[in-house]
């Protein structure tokens, strides 16, 4: 999965390493290096110019795709993120950042467990994964690197109500994994800053960041009549199970940005306790009370 929601794995030295779900798979990143908190320094001397032509190759072919079909908050915004050329570094992206909005971005190694993960949120800190792929990855890779976060999700924190959101939704996991409750809360991480599609300029846009990285799955949200496109509701999308390995059959619209921020100002415990009752729902399932929404 693209977001750092994950489950821990024991440690052998520092840091407990996280690992998707019942994966075998190693984890990537080098967890030795990271503080208690899972952030660690962004060791920018480490780049080879082969991993700054990675990223440079990624941004161009990325950002070339963009008009049409992703949100024109994120494309306005893009620019703020800085050096195209090159793996940007971090502490220039913060200055920006901060003076926008108050955030700032902190290195981590991998995928982090989930409560690591909302205390940074709600600190308005969005961890960012340190390496990049390799060449070998170009087209497609398992895991988030540090591509698909600067790219992907950073130049939203530039805009007050993605931020805003984001922050609530750290603080609301929080309280969530008091309540046995993050797994739902996951979904709509999921199916919202991964993976939302939003009304603009008389059309279906992506903002979520594991659209906006990714070469296929930009035109495929927008354009593909296959895909379900429901309106986002808090109880469809957090019932809602979802794929880690290929294009999404469900997604969610929201009719502006500041919809999402919207929505966390209600108390999620009830709804947690309505869930518990009620069932999954597969992620290319078409239920009785779903209103499709028809691409243009």
């Amino acid at each position: 999965m693209t977001s750092k929601h994950a489950r821990s794995a024991q440690p052998a030295t520092g840091v407990a390493p996280a690992v998707y779900g019942q994966s075998d798979r190693p984890p990537r990143g080098d967890y030795s290096r990271a503080a208690a908190d899972y952030t660690c320094a962004q060791d920018y001397a480490a780049y080879t110019e082969a991993d700054h032509d990675t990223y440079r190759r990624l941004y161009e072919r990325q950002s070339a795709l963009l008009p049409g079909l992703a949100s024109r908050h994120f494309i306005e915004a893009l620019p703020r993120l800085g050096a195209k050329e090159r793996i940007p570094r971090f502490d220039e992206v913060n200055e920006r950042l901060y003076r926008a909005t108050g955030w700032e971005i902190v290195g981590v190694p991998g995928l982090i467990p989930e409560v690591p993960f909302f205390s940074l949120l709600a600190n308005r800190k969005f961890p960012v994964t340190d390496w990049i792929r390799t060449p070998g990855e170009f087209e497609y890779i398992v895991e988030p690197d540090i591509f698909h976060d600067l790219f992907g999700h950073v130049p939203l924190l530039f805009n007050p109500a993605i931020a805003d959101y984001i922050q609530a939704y750290g603080q609301g996991g929080l309280r969530a994994a008091g309540l046995d409750a993050c797994e739902m809360l996951s979904r709509l991480y999921w199916y919202t800053i991964e993976f939302g599609l939003v009304r603009e300029d008389g059309g279906l846009r992506a903002y979520g960041a594991g659209i906006l990285s990714s070469s296929g799955e930009l035109a495929h949200c927008v354009q593909n009549p296959e895909p379900l496109r429901l309106p986002l509701t808090l109880e469809r999308a957090m019932r809602t199970l979802y794929k880690i390995d290929s294009y999404q059959q469900t997604y969610f619209v929201i009719d502006s940005l500041q919809q999402l921020f919207d929505f966390t100002t209600q108390d999620f415990a009830p709804l947690y306790a309505r869930l518990r009752n009620q069932p999954t729902v597969a992620a290319h399932t078409l239920e009785p009370a779903d209103k499709p929404i028809a691409i243009c």
